[in-house]
């Protein structure tokens, strides 16, 4: 079990969130590492495992023309697969992996070009619009190095955004106790 995974769990159960995630390359790998947690149901609503490129389209509502123009594996369809997710399983928070595991370069991306994306709720006390992030990533290493650094690369940007979350509403909640700035 990976500890990264059990504190998302963790945080999202205390704050009483769930998560939905979008998958290509890791092929359901984030959706079995955040389930091999305990409680694990308290926040996960379930997963997407959109490993055709028109199956990003059709489930997930990722725009048609962008995946023609750029192909599956681009940082655009990362963000689309994250919130597309999030809204299909209606989610508080998704996150999504898109990328090139090998053996051979995809969409005109070489191995190891990975796309990891979290779509989160609105955040008005940090002053963020409803939306999320997106990391390049660069792996190197084999098939299966590449799919279990991405697994880690996404819920590591999860875990960021959650508790960068939770230092604004900290933030937000002294400035309210001291009668703001």
């Amino acid at each position: 079990m990976s500890s990264t995974a059990a504190d998302v769990v963790r945080l999202l159960t205390v704050r009483g969130e769930t998560l939905a995630v979008a998958e290509s390359l890791t092929g359901g790998m984030v959706a079995a590492t955040l389930t091999a947690v305990p409680g694990a149901s308290k926040a996960f609503r379930g997963s997407v495992t959109a490993y055709a490129t028109e199956l990003k389209r059709e489930l997930l509502g990722v725009d048609g023309e962008l995946l023609a123009a750029r192909g599956a594996v681009d940082a655009q369809v990362a963000a689309q697969m994250a919130a597309g997710v999030r809204t299909a399983l209606g989610a508080d928070w998704g996150i999504a992996t898109t990328g090139v595991a090998g053996p051979d370069p995809q969409d005109g991306q070489p191995v190891g070009t990975v796309f990891v994306a979290v779509d989160g709720p609105f955040r008005a006390e940090q002053g963020c619009a409803d939306g999320g992030k997106v990391e390049a990533l660069r792996l190197n290493g084999d098939r299966a190095e590449i799919r279990m650094e991405s697994v880690q690369s996404v819920l590591a940007l999860l875990l960021r955004e959650l508790a960068s979350e939770q230092t604004g509403n900290e933030r937000a909640q002294d400035t309210e106790r001291n009668g703001g700035f």
